[in-house]
C-alpha cells in the first residue's frame, strides 16, 4: 500500500513542470493569473489535475483557480492542438466570406461535427467574435500570426504547408 512518502515523490515527478512555474512565482497566489499563463503554455491547456495541485501548492481554494480559470476567456479547458487556427466571424469577416473559410478548414482537418481538435493534436480550429482587423477581412490567426484577406484556397493553403514542415 502507499503511504504519504511513497506518494510525494511520484507526485513531485508528475508535476516537475508545474513545481518549476510555483517556485519560479515564489508559490506567491497573488500571482495566480501569471500562474495560470504558464501552466497553459507548459500543457497548452489547464488539466483539471493540475489547476487542483496548483490550489493544493498556494494553499487556496481550488475554486479560486477553477473561478480564474474559467472566468478570462484566454485560459483553455481542454487541449488544443499545436496550431491554432482562430477565424474571425465578426461583421466585417462573415460578410466577406468567414464562413467559407470556416467549412473549408472543418473539411480539410477532418473535423468530425462537434470537435475542434484534430486527432493528431496538430491544429484545433476557433472561431471568434472578432480579432480587431476588419481592414484584414476576412482574417485568420494561426497561433500568433495574422493573415489578412483570406479565403477557402489561400487558408488551405496554409494549412498544406504547415503539414509539410510538420512532415504530415
Amino acid at each position: 500500500m502507499a503511504t504519504a512518502e511513497t506518494e510525494t515523490p511520484l507526485v513531485a515527478r508528475q508535476f516537475t513542470s508545474v513545481l518549476r512555474i510555483l517556485e519560479s512565482f515564489h508559490y506567491d497566489s497573488s500571482k495566480l493569473v501569471p500562474i495560470l499563463q504558464a501552466v497553459q503554455e507548459e500543457y497548452r491547456f489547464l488539466p483539471e489535475e493540475v489547476m487542483t495541485f496548483v490550489a493544493t501548492a498556494l494553499d487556496i481554494p481550488p475554486a479560486r483557480v477553477f473561478g480564474v480559470a474559467t472566468f478570462y476567456s484566454h485560459f483553455a479547458l481542454e487541449a488544443k492542438g499545436k496550431y491554432v487556427i482562430r477565424v474571425c466571424d465578426g461583421t466585417a469577416c462573415h460578410v466577406k466570406g468567414s464562413q467559407e473559410i470556416v467549412d473549408a478548414l472543418t473539411e480539410r482537418l477532418k473535423l468530425a461535427k462537434g470537435k475542434r481538435t484534430t486527432g493528431d493534436m496538430l491544429f484545433t480550429l476557433e472561431t471568434v467574435s472578432c480579432l480587431g482587423a476588419c481592414g484584414l477581412a476576412p482574417a485568420v490567426v494561426i497561433n500568433e500570426d495574422v493573415h489578412g484577406q483570406m479565403d477557402a484556397e489561400r487558408t488551405r493553403a496554409l494549412i498544406d504547408q504547415i503539414c509539410t514542415e510538420e512532415g504530415q
